[in-house]
């Protein structure tokens, strides 16, 4: 991955806050994310394979739900960069859904 790429990819709104709640989650899944930024699950899905093809996030399938978190192997300057993002108050993070304990639970 190289940086102009990276930049590009956290541009986009949508793509952000993805990163965002997965960040603050750990493991996340489509129907947490869609129901969370309240967009459709191809949106998210089109969102996620962007992050995805840049290896920004990895996916792991439990069963019928896939699951996406931050690669842990991201340059060290990533890294730096997405601990600034998500260190920054913003309304997406302040949402009681992301703080909860309790998930949404995909059906």
């Amino acid at each position: 991955m190289n940086q102009t790429d990276f930049f590009k990819c956290l541009s986009d709104a949508t793509r952000l806050d993805i990163l965002k709640l997965v960040m603050a989650k750990q493991n996340v899944c489509v129907c947490e994310l869609t129901e969370q930024l309240q967009l459709s699950q191809p949106k998210i899905s089109r969102h996620l394979a962007l992050l995805r093809n840049l290896s920004i996030l990895l996916d792991q399938r439990q069963g019928q739900w896939v699951y996406y978190r931050l690669n842990p192997n991201l340059p060290e300057w990533a890294n730096e960069v997405l601990n600034i993002i998500s260190n920054q108050n913003d309304d997406i993070m302040n949402n009681p859904l992301v703080h909860s304990s309790i998930s949404v639970h995909c059906e």
